[in-house]
């Protein structure tokens, strides 16, 4: 969602500063610097994951993860995020092609239902999922992907699934799901280069896009 679907301006960053704040990492410091470059560079992969790589024990992974939920939830709530131009209409577009459409994050559960209930999305996609909903590994497993496929009953073959993302991990969980298409937007995280090479099998500028692609394919 955050990047494909969902302008944050930078959120995770800000409530990772948080996070580590209460752990006792303090901003402009060296260890501050180096935890920021790791989730840079791995947005897209779930956040307790992420922190049980910062921190190792579990005890402080699950405090972290648990301040990181709680300052991107207050940053929410403060009206800090919007929908990517054109990406609401792109998911009412293909739901009016008779298409299913998932949307996932790497985000806990209560984070997710902050975001879609700030931009009035609760009813817009067919199904929405985070990494507890599939097991708990989330990117760049293929877990929510296939998890989708499984639950929406959609698709013949995994070959038919469509991902879109901004990370290099989406681009891998969707590799590693089988699909079809795997298209990377240039509205996140990640360039084209890095997306390619985690397995794009499309790079568009934003996810407005993605309908357009789709009808080409199948042409």
């Amino acid at each position: 969602m955050a990047g494909t679907t969902v302008a944050d301006g930078g959120l995770v960053e800000q409530a990772f500063a948080a996070a580590a704040q209460r752990l006792g990492v303090e901003p402009g410091s060296v260890e501050h610097a180096e935890q920021l470059a790791h989730v840079r560079a791995t947005m897209g992969e779930s956040k307790i994951s992420v922190f049980r790589h910062l921190f190792g024990v579990e005890d402080k992974a699950q405090q972290a993860n648990t301040a990181f939920e709680e300052a991107y939830g207050k940053l929410v709530d403060g009206g800090l995020i919007a929908p990517i131009p054109g990406a609401r209409e792109a998911i009412e577009e293909l739901k009016a092609e008779g298409r299913t459409v998932v949307l996932s994050t790497g985000f806990a559960r209560p984070t997710q239902d902050a975001i879609l209930d700030a931009l009035g999305w609760q009813d817009l996609a067919d199904l929405t999922l985070c990494p507890a909903d599939a097991g708990g590994r989330g990117r760049p497993y293929p877990d929510m992907i296939l998890a989708a496929f499984l639950r929406t009953g959609a698709v013949d073959g995994v070959h038919d699934l469509v991902v879109a993302g901004d990370t290099s991990y989406d681009m891998l969980s969707g590799a590693r799901s089988g699909a079809g298409l795997v298209a990377g937007v240039l509205t996140g995280a990640h360039d084209t280069a890095r997306l390619e090479q985690h397995g794009a099998t499309h790079v568009l500028g934003s996810v407005a896009e993605l309908p357009g692609l789709i009808a080409r394919t199948e042409a």
